[in-house]
């Protein structure tokens, strides 16, 4: 076989160069190790794909490289030039590439061919009719043990020689297939390797061939299943150059020489395109790295694909630093934009808009470039010309965009091109969530408004500079010059496109009025309907929308349907009431005002702030409606001859009835306050009603102390009650609905506390003239019987009790002050009370709180078994019987001995036994307890003391229970100081029964069984 590659020469020459200097034989091992091993490990497809090119662009003729596996062999068929001497000694050298004059070639370094090492160690290459070339590790490593000099080296590296040094001429390959020029083949090394090939091939991507233009297409074949891998439907830009010998001089200074001869540069950005032209996201086969035209490790995060001619570091992974890759950066950034205005103008555009922060330092260098030019790149479409650009008279060098600036013109605004408006980030705006015809509507007033269909919150905005317009913004432009002469249907049809679920932002909104103004905010405006076509609402000055410019959006945004009643809620109206009693001409507002009431149909009461409303007297003169009588109404009946109060012309009750002057304010009955969320504060509350103050004295007394004033939620009260002169009929009124609701008791606090109008009729003599606080409910509780009179018949005993009448005793010891109005009542020496209702009533007192009451300075009391009023100094609270007998010289406060210590202290009156010892003072004999008084009496004690006279602090008493032991004299006693002793009292008289008949004690237990 004849020497065609020049192989013999080549491997006589390495391994003489091998044996002069063994160290060289250890550098190429170790070089080719690193590349194979580092740099090239996993680009085996790549470095494929990549020789297939450069010999598709040598010869000039369409690339396609077939893949095929089969089993652990991988072959790599390819067009184009053929192989040659070059060419096998660049694959058997390293850093020596043959194509270093080629332009546009892809491979660059001479190293590639190493990636094979990897996974084979007897590769092969042949092309059609010519010798092949093949390595064989084997081989070198049995070359390499034939020279001494190399013989520790190789001992060394356990046998390990570079297998791509030494080249072996092949017979010509007959497997090459139909239509290929050119075989790699490798037998692959072990299953790793296998495995490894199979996922690399699983990888490649459209972005090989997109890095190598020559190469059209990659067949790969793995064990029968095929797939074809073609650049189609990618939209791409490319840029290149040649740099002229000073750019060479200054941007390669710090690249190696063999870079500089080749002083080209390019670049390639591509992204995916849908059938519309629209970009769309990068296939998951091709990793998110930049191409220098291979992959590299430099990531990079943008949504394309970049392919740059970019100088690498030595480890063939990362981009190497320096001015080279500055100025590549820079290109990269204007291809970029290139690519963003050849796409189509859609919102798919911010999807390629970078962000500011990037995967790497090169990704954010990218970036920025990236993003300093796209502000001012006429990228986006808009349905409006930008503003123009002006200058302001402060910053002679700063451009601005003002739609309505004054300024000196610098730059009128672009003309359209023949898709419409395309405008700078800088002077686009964006309206969040606008409909198109929104948008369409708007268009005049928002200069470089983007269509719909561009998010106004994609991030991409913000980068950009794209102005995000509010909703409030376009409302706030719809003014001056902008607007004037548009026709009313023109505002309707801007209503019939705006969001119903912004009212916030529409407040503003302009509204034009049938009188021909425009006026700000739908709220406060109003939307005539029949009803009220036939009024003549002039005087009252409200703002009528204009019938054309009507629609139902305003109504959402606070406009009102003029009917009679919204009319008469209109802040206007009620303005105009307010102010017409000083008005120069009140009579028009009061005839507009009586008609919307005649024609709402208003009840009285409903509308309390028409109680302003001026209106003429019978003398003539003007009065608040509210100051006004009907002159047959029923208040002008109970009221005395001479008040403040006038009486309404008659005029006005001929034209308008008394119904409607009624629900105008005029009093048919009594006047009511009637007000919501009132602060129980001296400084607040004043509805100018007579004793007011008292009246908030008293409730602010029956509640707790507080922080902060409390709050009644509902404040409803009668006025006038004090120039009443006929109070059964005023009270008719006052008990009858509605009237009767402002005499129930209010809840503030957690406390119920009168109302004021309850308070007011309570503490004056409107019952038959006594106050109701003085009387009681017929037939009421009979503890109160001689304490009060009896109301009067005529009102219901629920109208009577919130007036104040009284009920029953605990409902008086419950009110507020009702305990010591019941010790006055009862030290009234004119009132008559029996013994038994004394004694109920002291019980009654025994529960009430002490710090209710302050005590009295005279008291209800027994003395001698009379009923006497005495003073409270002379009086005493008995807590046991046997101590009566020392205290029957004072009057006696006598209830249930158990009550007695709460009774002390309520009226703070002495207890018996803290005026006397109640010591016995005489002797006595004890006696056993007769056998039969235990019967009853099952704890008594075994034995008591017999007194012939029993003196007790000097005292002759019938009996007492004295340190333990009961003293007496005769049965009586000894009966009641055994029931005492026992603790029951209440079997006293059994026990004295028994002790005079014994036979009597069966029936007597019979009896007791029976209590």
């Amino acid at each position: 076989m004849s020497d065609t590659y020049g192989t013999d020469r080549m491997r006589a020459a390495v391994l003489s160069a091998w044996t002069a200097s063994p160290a060289r034989f250890r550098e190429d091992a170790n070089a080719e190790e690193d590349f194979a091993l580092g740099g090239y490990r996993d680009r085996l497809i790549v470095e494929l794909a990549q020789n297939a090119a450069d010999a598709a662009l040598r010869a000039g003729v369409p690339g396609v490289l077939r893949l095929t596996l089969r089993g652990d062999v991988l072959t790599a068929a390819n067009t184009g030039a053929p192989l040659d001497a070059t060419g096998v000694e660049s694959l058997s050298t390293l850093r020596a590439s043959g194509k270093r004059d080629e332009a546009g070639a892809a491979g660059r370094f001479g190293v590639g061919f190493a990636a094979v090492v990897s996974v084979c160690d007897a590769p092969s290459i042949g092309s059609r009719g010519a010798p092949a070339v093949r390595w064989s590790r084997t081989e070198t490593a049995a070359l390499v043990a034939e020279i001494p000099a190399l013989a520790g080296e190789l001992a060394e590296r356990g046998g390990h020689v570079p297998l791509l040094r030494l080249p072996f001429d092949e017979p010509p390959m007959i497997d090459i297939p139909e239509g290929f020029d050119t075989v790699v083949r490798l037998p692959l090394r072990d299953h790793a390797s296998v495995e490894a090939v199979r996922r690399m091939l699983a990888e490649a991507s459209p972005a090989l061939l997109l890095g190598m233009p020559a190469l059209e297409s990659i067949e790969i074949d793995v064990d029968g299943s095929t797939r074809t891998v073609v650049a189609d439907g990618w939209h791409v830009v490319s840029e290149s150059g040649e740099f002229t010998p000073e750019e060479v001089g200054r941007l390669f200074a710090d690249r190696p020489t063999e870079e500089r001869a080749r002083p080209y540069w390019s670049l390639r950005w591509a992204v995916p395109v849908t059938g519309t032209g629209e970009p769309g996201p990068l296939p998951a086969t091709v990793p998110p790295v930049v191409h220098a035209p291979t992959p590299s490790d430099e990531p990079i995060d943008l949504p394309a694909l970049l392919i740059a001619s970019f100088p690498m570091a030595t480890d063939r992974r990362h981009v190497a630093k320096g001015p080279l890759t500055d100025f590549l950066v820079e290109r990269v950034a204007d291809a970029y934009v290139r690519l963003l205005r050849e796409l189509p103008r859609t919102s798919k555009l911010l999807d390629l808009v970078p962000s500011l922060m990037g995967k790497g330092e090169l990704d954010a260098r990218i970036r920025r470039a990236v993003l300093e030019r796209l502000p001012d790149t006429p990228l986006l479409p808009a349905l409006s010309a930008p503003a123009p650009v002006v200058q302001t008279p402060s910053f002679a060098d700063e451009k601005v965009y003002e739609p309505d600036a004054q300024w000196r013109v610098e730059h009128p605004a672009p003309e359209p091109d023949g898709d419409g408006w395309v405008v700078t980030g800088r002077e686009a705006a964006v309206v969040a969530s606008a409909t198109a015809e929104l948008l369409t509507t708007v268009a005049d007033f928002v200069p470089g408004l983007l269509p719909a269909g561009w998010p106004a919150r994609h991030p991409a905005m913000a980068a950009l500079g794209v102005r995000r317009v509010e909703l409030a913004e376009i409302v706030d432009l719809l003014s001056g010059e902008a607007v004037e002469g548009r026709e009313p249907s023109w505002w309707r049809s801007l209503y019939d496109v705006l969001p119903g679920d912004d009212p916030e932002s529409l407040g503003a909104l302009p509204v034009p009025l049938a009188d021909g103004r425009l006026v700000r905010g739908p709220r406060g405006t109003l939307i005539l309907t029949d009803g009220g076509a036939d009024l003549d609402l002039t005087p009252l000055g409200l703002r009528i929308v204009h019938p054309e410019a009507a629609h139902p959006a305003l109504l959402r945004l606070g406009a009102a349907e003029a009917t009679p009643r919204t009319v008469l809620e209109d802040p206007l109206t009620k303005a105009a009431v307010a102010q017409s009693l000083d008005s120069p001409d009140p009579e028009p507002v009061a005839r507009a005002v009586l008609s919307l009431v005649e024609a709402s149909g208003l009840a009285p009461g409903e509308a309390p702030w028409l109680a302003e409303l001026a209106l003429r007297g019978t003398d003539g003169e003007l009065y608040p409606a509210g100051e006004l009588m009907l002159a047959d109404g029923a208040l002008a009946a109970v009221l005395e001859a001479d008040t403040h109060l006038g009486v309404a012309a008659a005029e006005l009750e001929e034209t308008y009835g008394p119904r409607v002057l009624a629900a105008a304010g005029v009093l048919d009955g009594f006047a009511v306050v009637h007000e919501p969320d009132v602060l129980l504060d001296p400084d607040e509350c004043d509805h100018d009603l007579d004793g007011e103050a008292d009246w908030l004295d008293h409730v602010l007394d029956l509640l707790p102390d507080l922080d902060v004033p409390p709050l009644v939620p509902e404040f409803l009260a009668v006025r006038d009650l004090e120039l009443v002169a006929d109070w059964p009929a005023a009270l008719e009124l006052l008990t009858t609905p509605p009237l009767r609701a402002a005499l129930h008791p209010l809840r503030v606090e957690g406390v119920e506390v009168p109302s004021y109008t309850a308070w007011w009729l309570a503490n004056h003599p409107v019952l038959g003239g006594r106050k109701p606080l003085e009387l009681r409910l017929p037939g009421a509780d009979p503890l109160l019987q001689g304490l009060y009179a009896d109301a009067p018949a005529g009102l219901d005993e629920a109208a009577l009790s919130m007036l104040g009448v009284r009920t029953t005793l605990p409902e008086l010891l419950a009110s507020h002050g009702g305990p010591e109005e019941l010790l006055d009542l009862m030290a009234d020496e004119s009132i008559e009370v029996d013994r038994a209702q004394l004694r109920a009533l002291w019980i009654a007192l025994a529960a009430v709180d002490p710090s209710r009451v302050a005590p009295p300075a005279k008291v209800r009391a027994v003395l001698g078994g009379d009923i006497v009023v005495a003073s409270a100094d002379d009086a005493v609270v008995v807590e046991a019987p046997d101590l009566l007998q020392l205290v029957t010289d004072r009057p006696l406060v006598l209830a249930s001995y158990d009550l007695a210590e709460a009774l002390s202290e309520l009226l703070d009156l002495p207890l018996a036994g803290e005026l006397t010892t109640g010591e016995v003072t005489s002797e006595g004999q004890t006696r056993p307890v007769p056998a039969q008084v235990r019967s009853l009496l099952p704890t008594a004690p075994e034995t008591y003391v017999e007194h012939e006279k029993l003196l007790v602090d000097g005292v002759e008493c019938a009996w007492r229970f004295f340190e333990g032991a009961v003293h007496c004299t005769g049965v009586d006693g000894l009966a009641r100081g055994l029931a005492w002793a026992t603790g029951q009292w209440n079997d006293r008289l059994a026990v004295a029964a028994l002790l005079r008949d014994p036979e009597a004690v069966p029936l007597l237990l019979a009896e007791a069984d029976l209590s």
